[in-house]
């Protein structure tokens, strides 16, 4: 999984942060994009693993799967609340310092 993270947005990130790492060049994919609306998480952590994305999210929920053991390519998380410029900020941070098999199976918080 050499090069450039590529991210998968989970479907409660506001639409402000889609458009600012879009705007930024990041290659990113949504949950609506992959027609994954209400979908389980583990369904987002299949579609995330077989693009080779990161996933980045703000449901706890995934970071509990992170522990039971599920495969994935990169989890981010940002707690409910991290404003819009702090969520582009961290995001372009590890998009610009890591690249994406640094992520494998790995949790970065923001």
């Amino acid at each position: 999984m050499p090069g450039k993270i590529r991210f998968y947005l989970d479907e409660h990130v506001p639409r402000a942060v889609v458009q600012g790492l879009r705007e930024r060049g990041v290659d990113i994919k949504t949950v609506g994009e992959a027609g994954l609306l209400s979908a389980p998480d583990t369904a987002h952590m299949q579609q995330a693993r077989a693009e080779r994305r990161v996933i980045f999210t703000q449901d706890s929920d995934f970071l509990r799967l992170h522990a039971a053991g599920h495969t994935h390519c990169g989890i981010v998380y940002a707690p409910q609340g991290t404003s819009i410029g702090e969520t582009i900020h961290g995001l372009m941070l590890l998009h610009q310092i890591l690249k994406a098999d640094e992520m494998e199976g790995h949790v970065e918080f923001l």
